[in-house]
């Protein structure tokens, strides 16, 4: 016998989810520009971002996690500029939690 009371439960307001569930969800994307400072010193990494993302798809916050400083503030800049796809759960749109990795690669 079910002892519930039969009402659903209420879907939460935000949701934490992987970097690549979040990437799957990304419709927008804009590369960020190398700093120039950055490319004379030759320095190249990976920047990872705390980023909330809006039950619309925009991204409403981004805080560095780690990476160089000299290349953070162009990662941040171009990440505060993408857009998601609303995420839905049970078919309501949540606001999403997320990390993202931003690569910067000197070439040739």
């Amino acid at each position: 016998m079910p002892t519930g009371t039969g009402q659903q439960q209420p879907v939460p307001q935000r949701v934490r989810v992987s970097q690549g569930v979040a990437q799957g969800l990304r419709v927008k994307m804009v590369p960020p520009k190398y700093p120039k400072k950055a490319r004379k010193k030759g320095i190249q990494g990976t920047v990872l971002l705390h980023v909330m993302i809006s039950k619309t798809g925009d991204v409403t916050t981004v805080e560095l996690v780690s990476g160089d400083p000299l290349l953070a503030s162009a990662a941040i800049d171009a990440v505060k500029q993408w857009k998601y796809k609303p995420f839905l759960l049970n078919g309501q749109a949540v606001e999403v939690d997320t990390q993202i990795q931003v690569n910067f690669t000197l070439s040739g």
